[in-house]
């Protein structure tokens, strides 16, 4: 139809403001974030709508926002895969994390409260109960979404989503690059970055931030590899 709305977006926009969709982008991020999802998993409509038992439609429209945020290549004739960071979009990634993240840091110390603060340290709470439980899949996505929590108590909507990608795309590229098994930032760190925004100390809390993630890359080994891709039944809808 010359200038309609095509299939995907009408059924999408039908679907309850496109929860279906989103909630399978959750989902697919959450896979990344715990590293069950790695780079060049492909993800097969079919497949993926078997999962969670939803339409080729609806699948696609996931699909499609996840390519938009560069966490999923959309390949003509072949489908669509988790994406595999190069070298150079590895370092990439990573400066723009620093070019943020200061940013991001600065503004939390200014005007985090004792809502803020209250968020700040439940997380903490959370990422070392994973630790100590040994649930390495919830604590590496936990050390990820610490920086988004500092995102939203900063108020700055942009930031966050900027970040939000930066953060899935960082555990594809930590999960193909690392140097050590750790797989996720040091909760002490995540501590005493806490401390220093909660008592408005910024500039601190900046110079903390770079070094974490001057580190978090220091681990990583920037040269080409390949990891080995699981059946897609084993990653997703567990």
């Amino acid at each position: 139809m010359s200038g309609g709305v095509s299939e995907t977006t009408m059924e999408a926009a039908g679907d309850r403001g496109g929860t279906r969709a989103e909630a399978i982008h959750r989902d697919i991020v959450r896979a990344i974030l715990e590293q069950r999802l790695g780079p060049g998993t492909k993800l097969g409509e079919d497949e993926v709508g078997a999962i969670y038992g939803v339409s080729r439609t609806i699948v696609r429209a996931a699909l499609q926002s996840l390519a938009h945020e560069g966490i999923v290549v959309i390949e003509k004739n072949r489908g669509a895969f988790v994406a595999h960071p190069s070298v150079k979009e590895a370092a990439e990634v990573f400066q723009a994390r620093r070019l943020i993240e200061p940013a991001i840091t600065e503004l939390a110390a200014r005007v985090c409260d004792g809502a803020g603060a209250a968020m700040l340290r439940a997380h903490l709470a959370e990422e070392k109960a994973a630790e100590r439980d040994g649930d390495d899949r919830a604590a590496i996505r936990l050390s990820g979404e610490f920086h988004v929590v500092l995102a939203r108590i900063a108020g700055h909507r942009v930031y966050e989503n900027f970040l939000r990608e930066l953060v899935a795309r960082s555990s594809l590229i930590i999960l193909l690059y690392r140097r050590s098994r750790s797989q996720c930032c040091k909760t002490d760190h995540h501590t005493a970055l806490v401390e220093a925004i909660v008592a408005g100390r910024g500039a601190e809390a900046v110079a903390m931030m770079t070094n974490h993630l001057d580190e978090i890359e220091r681990d990583l080994e920037l040269v080409d590899t390949a990891v080995p891709v699981k059946p897609l039944s084993e990653l997703l809808g567990g």
